[in-house]
């Protein structure tokens, strides 16, 4: 095991032990190498890299914190390493959301408000089938983090807004190559808030997997 990685997995150690928690302060650099048993050059790579996926915070003048654990804070690095794929790998996390975001909107069912369905209702009839597809994939996002939300899962709706990149990528390609794919997407946004508006769990889950199924396939004929 690399220096850094041995560094990184004691400081781990000591957040799984309770040792540290969230917003707690890291010891004095000297004191916590000595401790750990690490060369101090080691121990701020470590911190450095874990500030990165901030499992830690780093406050100049101040000191090292323990962040604050939250899923939305942690799969931030998830989020940007997502965003960058491209072509194939791309459709894999598609293949991922589409098995997730189904089962999601499908809680939400249950949880979500009368006031919130009626929001997502406004926000939809606002746009139209000639709406700009940059619009359209802003609303896209919206849509689905506001149901993974309500699904009342603090770990699945962070995990499900990391995964949402690569979807609103192909939004915007589908809206801009494809005649007709604005309307659809506003019908399908519209059949999903039916559901949920029913209560009917697993009619929100049919109509979440036509929804992302029809990104997907219209993606692996464009790659």
């Amino acid at each position: 095991m690399a220096v850094t990685d041995e560094a990184i997995e004691k400081i781990k150690d000591l957040i799984v032990s309770g040792a540290l928690g969230p917003g707690d302060r890291l010891p004095r650099e000297h004191d916590l190498a000595a401790g750990l048993g690490l060369s101090r050059n080691s121990l701020r790579e470590a911190v450095r890299a874990l500030s990165l996926l901030r499992i830690l915070d780093v406050r100049q003048g101040d000191g090292t914190y323990v962040g604050s654990l939250e899923p939305g804070s942690l799969l931030t690095a998830t989020g940007f390493a997502v965003d960058v794929q491209r072509d194939g790998t791309a459709l894999e996390f598609l293949a991922v959301r589409r098995v997730l975001e189904p089962a999601a909107t499908a809680m939400a069912a249950a949880r979500i408000s009368e006031r919130r369905l009626d929001l997502l209702g406004d926000r939809l009839d606002a746009l139209g089938a000639e709406s700009p597809v940059d619009e359209l994939a802003s609303c896209d996002l919206e849509f689905h983090r506001t149901i993974a939300w309500d699904a009342g899962n603090s770990v699945l709706s962070a995990l499900l807004d990391a995964l949402a990149a690569p979807a609103a990528r192909a939004r915007v390609w589908q809206g801009t190559t494809q005649e007709g794919a604005v309307g659809r997407v506003l019908d399908e946004h519209r059949s999903i808030v039916a559901a949920l508006r029913d209560r009917d769990a697993e009619a929100a889950r049919s109509w979440a997997t036509v929804h992302l199924a029809g990104v997907e396939r219209w993606l692996r004929g464009s790659v």
